[in-house]
């Protein structure tokens, strides 16, 4: 579905330049940091999006000069128009964003594979055959719903890049840290008098909803749709593992959406600049790593908890400050 968007964006904008022939070298190297870079932090609760900052500015993808035809002609995203007249030029920064949100489907890939027993079960629901899979489902729905909303009202106005900087994303980060302690500090001080045995089918359809608003401060770069999504699982009683797997399957029509919603608007560019081969090996790169960076974090944080991640998202938060700031 996403590749389709490609190709159809591709089409529109067939002026661009042809797919076989890149505007721009992403090298193997690149698709390889990239991908692992993303496959590696996306359900991690210690922001995909403060790596990515860091990896693709390590990697020189951050150039916002116009790119131009082997003519010397200058390439177009959006060709100038009545409405437009300066128009939107073709630059390496662009198709660097919107790889980095397109990557997202080798995470999506991945908690698919590792979670098909719960996806079945679900699908066993809405056929009618699965109870346990059906309230799965409508948890997963319902814990969805608000972001998706905020996302969708807002998308026109392209909340993401008027709330983006480099600063604000050191605060969130910082932020973060702070309400991972105290969500840590609260689930041992209420763990003995709690049932720590709560599965994901039992949370009431009030709990998803109010998962579901935590994760809407994942509007906000830097602060970590997975990790709010497993504070809000530990304020609903779910333990630290039941927690990182809600967030992994809430996560599964999140990511899709972003992804889709980018590659219909500037998949076409991306293609046009970097061609498919790394495009196709960054994705494959973050499928691989995201398999085992779920299944090591559900292990980690059965025996140790959220408080290593907040400590990582500080000194995180201190090497952006001085990459960028100092």
């Amino acid at each position: 579905m996403v590749f389709l968007s490609f190709s159809c964006a591709g089409v529109v904008r067939a002026e661009v330049q042809a797919a076989e022939n890149p505007a721009a070298q992403l090298s193997a190297r690149d698709a390889v940091v990239l991908g692992l870079v993303e496959g590696v932090t996306e359900y991690l609760p210690i922001s995909s999006t403060g790596h990515l900052i860091i990896a693709t500015s390590a990697l020189g993808l951050e150039s916002d000069a116009p790119l131009m035809d082997k003519d010397g002609g200058p390439l177009w995203h959006k060709k100038p128009s009545e409405k437009n007249p300066a128009g939107e030029p073709l630059t390496l920064k662009l198709a660097a964003d919107t790889y980095t949100v397109v990557i997202q489907v080798g995470a999506i890939l991945a908690v698919a594979y590792v979670y098909w027993g719960q996806m079945l079960a679900m699908l066993g629901g809405l056929l009618g055959r699965n109870a346990a899979g059906l309230r799965l489902l409508r948890n997963v729905i319902i814990a969805v719903f608000p972001s998706a909303a905020i996302g969708l009202a807002l998308h026109h106005y392209k909340i993401d890049e008027k709330l983006f900087s480099i600063e604000a994303v050191i605060a969130a980060l910082a932020s973060g840290a702070v309400l991972m302690w105290m969500a840590e500090a609260w689930r041992k001080n209420q763990w003995p008098t709690r049932n720590n045995r709560r599965d994901l089918d039992s949370l009431t359809a009030k709990q998803a909803l109010g998962i579901g608003l935590m994760q809407c401060l994942a509007l906000w770069p830097g602060m970590s749709r997975s990790m709010v999504t497993m504070v809000g699982g530990y304020f609903c009683g779910l333990s630290p593992a039941k927690a990182a797997e809600f967030s992994f399957l809430v996560g599964l029509p999140t990511l899709a959406g972003a992804s889709l919603l980018k590659g219909a608007s500037s998949g076409g560019a991306m293609i046009a600049v970097f061609g498919w081969p790394h495009v196709v090996l960054g994705l494959v790169v973050a499928t691989v790593s995201a398999v085992f960076a779920v299944k090591f974090l559900v292990s980690f944080l059965s025996r140790h908890g959220l408080g290593v991640f907040a400590i990582y998202r500080v000194l995180l938060a201190v090497a952006l400050a001085a990459w960028f700031l100092v």
